[in-house]
């Protein structure tokens, strides 16, 4: 899925940073893909996304806009709706599928309507979630609208109150959270490249956190933090049907580019369950998506540029 050659005179501005929890996250994305590009032969402007972005890129008017962000403002359709009226081309999800995704319960009654299984779950305010179990025990109470495992709290059966933290005066992460079934058992994830329609799976891999209690933060970006198992050593027929769900997922969400979705896999019950659709996956050392590549015989430089080479308008 490489481009048969690298464009060397394509600027292309590569938006990181911004103004969200994940700032960091997007900085190490944002800085590893401007060497794969460099490396690729491209002219690369790395941008450190702030209020003024629109400014910034209107003067430095560059072919294409490489969307290295995450979270609010640069993974909820913010940053493709400004690249629109700029009319500058953009890699990865547009508006209306990153706005989607972003919102994890609207984007589970969408998956849900195209045949993925969702975990049973319900949006509340925070408040409410703190004062009572709106649901049975275990269950999981997050954001609706964060990534990287921030303000992610698993509550254990038998747990006498709902997490209290949720009440804190500095909570920055939305007034409405999701809580939703605690589902045991395998972490499973598949990348997708390519449009809304004809889209094609990765591998998968099983992610093994063996010093954290779930896939968080830590493990998610320190080295070592988490043990990637790919191809992952699951049932064949389960393999393939990870990689249909995503890409019946991306699909339903009106995904491009590359996302990747998330699962988990209780062999105990034989139940697969998709947490959600990450429509700006990292790219870090550490990430997944660059796994799943170079399984697929795509160096790191290639990704990209398929990436850079895939973006248009109206995505």
């Amino acid at each position: 899925m490489a481009p048969e050659r690298a464009f060397s005179m394509k600027h292309v501005a590569v938006l990181m940073g911004g103004m969200a929890t994940e700032r960091p996250v997007s900085l190490n994305t944002g800085k590893g893909c401007a060497a794969g590009l460099r490396q690729a032969g491209y002219r690369v402007t790395e941008v450190d996304v702030g209020p003024d972005v629109a400014q910034v890129l209107a003067a430095l008017k560059p072919d294409v806009a490489f969307n290295a962000l995450h979270g609010k403002y640069g993974e909820d359709g913010c940053i493709p709706g400004v690249l629109e009226i700029l009319k500058i081309p953009y890699t990865h999800s547009g508006v209306l599928a990153s706005a989607l995704a972003m919102k994890k319960d609207q984007a589970k009654t969408v998956m849900a309507a195209a045949g993925v299984p969702v975990a049973h779950g319900v949006t509340v305010s925070r408040f409410e979630a703190a004062k009572r179990h709106v649901i049975a025990p275990p269950y999981v109470a997050k954001p609706v609208s964060e990534g990287s495992s921030f303000g992610v709290f698993i509550v254990k059966d038998g747990r006498s109150h709902p997490p209290q933290e949720l009440l804190r005066e500095d909570w920055t992460m939305g007034e409405m959270v999701l809580v939703e079934q605690f589902i045991p058992g395998r972490e499973l994830t598949c990348g997708v490249m390519g449009l809304k329609e004809g889209a094609k799976a990765l591998g998968v891999i099983e992610i093994l956190s063996p010093s954290t209690a779930f896939y968080d933060y830590e493990a998610k970006y320190s080295k070592g933090g988490s043990i990637h198992v790919l191809p992952a050593e699951i049932k064949p027929d389960v393999y393939r049907k990870v990689q249909e769900l995503s890409v019946r997922a991306h699909e339903a969400l009106g995904c491009r580019g590359v996302s990747r979705a998330d699962f988990r896999y209780d062999e105990a019950t034989n139940t697969l369950i998709c947490l959600e659709v990450n429509t700006q996956p990292g790219m870090t050392e550490t990430s997944l998506v660059p796994d799943m590549a170079a399984h697929a015989g795509m160096t790191f430089s290639e990704l990209v540029a398929w990436m850079v080479e895939d973006a248009s308008l109206e995505r």
